[in-house]
């Protein structure tokens, strides 16, 4: 029976424990320029471990991919520094890092995007918000990508993780979950497309495939995990029969023998309220279709992701909020320790404070 703080092999990384940082937008890219900002190399490095694994918040591939306002981007040679010094923050201390890569979809707004209207697989209104210098706002109506254009985005994920590469990250994610691009053209409530990115699944999950292989082809398969969102309502998603459709997804993705598969439970509700108590359900119907390691997230303490991994329907667990407030998660996990509140305020953008002031469960800051 496996447990939490026994090493696991995750594709080409040997990890020391099985809890890792998940992906959070903070919003803390606030230099000009979308330039990642000193106080987030703290944040990175303050959460390392010796033989653990981060996975950096969602990354825009492109102005066109941004959805809000001080979100992590990386689209051009002066943000290399920046993520350059969080990569190494995290190594200094014997971590391991992914880049999640992200195209934000119809989830954006014209003020976002360089004045462009957001794109999609199809036109699906909904009620959404894009964070602005204006605050949040009503997303900008949205158009549908021409069958020509989606090669050009699909290089621009390309071109993202080459750069990832260039400034010493380990690997990289897609973002494929919550309601963003990929997850709009995998999803029939979002998807009404005819062509060959439209209709029985083995289409819509065409542009998920195409943008796997070219993170693929920069960084081969066992340094490439890719998150979803079985069932998710993030983003006004949704699908006519989502475990067929992830089902479906999960094999595809194992064809590839990728680093991870990396399941977001369906406890997170549309409002992004988190509805706790309710079993990992999407873990365990999806571990039958993929062989490699699975991480889970959404609503996880120490005692339930000790009980998903011994179960063998995870291997890893994710942790956002409560890794936001205890930059010693692991070792707190491990020792039974009481935790530290997370300060929701303070998620959605700010300064370091209640993001990288949080002390060590011995009150020390964890440099």
């Amino acid at each position: 029976m496996a447990s939490l703080f026994s090493s696991v092999k995750v594709g080409a990384l040997a990890l020391s424990h099985r809890v890792v940082l998940a992906p959070m937008t903070r919003l803390r890219t606030i230099q000009p320029g979308d330039i990642p900002s000193p106080m987030m190399a703290d944040f990175y490095g303050q959460r390392a471990s010796d033989g653990g694994l981060e996975i950096i918040e969602g990354v825009s591939i492109s102005i066109l991919a941004r959805s809000y306002l001080g979100a992590a981007a990386f689209y051009h040679d002066n943000q290399m520094e920046g993520w350059k010094a969080i990569a190494n923050a995290i190594h200094a201390k014997g971590g391991f890092v992914f880049m999640q890569l992200i195209h934000g979809g119809r989830q954006s707004h014209v003020d976002m995007t360089g004045g462009v209207d957001p794109v999609a697989p199809s036109v699906v209104p909904f009620e959404g918000v894009a964070l602005t210098e204006d605050g949040f706002v009503p997303v900008s109506p949205h158009r549908a990508l021409d069958i020509e254009e989606i090669a050009g985005v699909i290089e621009e994920f390309r071109v993202a993780a080459r750069r990832a590469l260039e400034a010493g990250f380990d690997g990289v994610e897609l973002h494929g979950a919550n309601g963003y691009l990929v997850d709009e053209f995998i999803q029939d409530g979002t998807n009404k497309r005819t062509d060959a990115y439209g209709g029985p699944i083995e289409n819509r999950a065409r542009f998920l495939r195409e943008a796997v292989e070219a993170l693929i082809s920069v960084w081969g398969p066992d340094r490439v995990g890719v998150r979803i969102s079985p069932s998710g309502e993030w983003g006004g998603i949704s699908d006519s029969n989502p475990e067929a459709t992830f089902s479906y997804v999960a094999k595809v993705l194992d064809a590839y023998k990728i680093a991870y598969l990396h399941v977001i439970e369906p406890r997170v509700k549309g409002d992004y309220t988190l509805h706790e108590g309710h079993p990992p359900v999407a873990v365990k119907y999806l571990r039958p279709h993929f062989t490699g390691p699975i991480i889970a997230a959404g609503g996880f303490d120490g005692d339930s992701a000790q009980a998903v991994v011994a179960s063998g329907d995870a291997d890893l667990v994710a942790f956002g909020r409560h890794f936001s407030s205890n930059p010693d998660l692991p070792y707190r996990l491990k020792h039974k320790l009481p935790l530290t509140p997370y300060v929701r305020a303070a998620f959605w953008g700010g300064d370091h404070r209640h993001y990288s002031d949080f002390p060590t469960y011995d009150g020390r800051l964890n440099a």
